[in-house]
């Protein structure tokens, strides 16, 4: 199999994430889930974040990371069809995925100006959970008071504390790997100092 790369490996994958989300995508349109639609076509358009990240920053994602990317994209329209209702752990999943993101880019911004991530990324992340919860809950009034369908749903305190703690997970395993597995996003900085 010569000409088969990471790069291209990778690149193969991601065509096949972004497949299987605009599927999500028609899959909701079938059903009239709402919310399956609205979430499939905000992921798929979060999956090329990776490409304006690239281009504004002037940073290169690993293909690793990229698929990482979208595979929590993927992960939340998905979820949509289903196993956010059926199957118990899928939330945490999606919680503590995403929890790796927004941390990720956090302790990132924060080595790149000198400064220790991990109050930052503690604080972004858990408080970037409470207000994704407080969405959650207003998106869901705003539906019922207009007798539509929400395309957010919260399940309860219990839930939204299970949330908060995987995204606090996410937030610990960023700070525990985050300087090996980031590395590439900060290394100009640190030649730069």
């Amino acid at each position: 199999m010569v000409g088969i790369t990471r790069t291209s490996i990778a690149r193969r994958i991601r065509h096949g994430i972004r497949g299987a989300i605009v599927a999500v995508v028609m899959a909701g349109l079938r059903r009239r889930n709402a919310g399956a639609v609205v979430n499939g076509v905000i992921t798929l358009a979060a999956a090329f974040l990776p490409r304006v990240v690239e281009r504004r920053f002037d940073v290169e994602f690993r293909p690793w990371q990229r698929v990482y990317v979208e595979v929590a994209m993927l992960a939340h329209a998905v979820g949509m069809l289903g196993p956010y209702d059926d199957t118990w752990w899928w939330d945490h999943l999606t919680h503590a995925h995403s929890a790796t993101l927004l941390g990720g880019a956090i302790h990132v911004l924060a080595r790149r100006r000198g400064r220790d991530p991990e109050p930052r990324v503690l604080v972004a992340t858990v408080g970037g959970g409470v207000l994704w919860e407080l969405l959650e809950y207003g998106v869901h009034a705003v539906a019922n008071r207009l007798g539509t369908e929400p395309v957010l749903v919260p399940y309860g305190v219990h839930d939204t504390l299970l949330d908060l703690l995987f995204d606090l997970v996410g937030a610990l395993v960023v700070l525990g790997f985050g300087d090996r597995l980031l590395r590439n996003f900060t290394r100009e900085a640190e030649r730069r100092s």
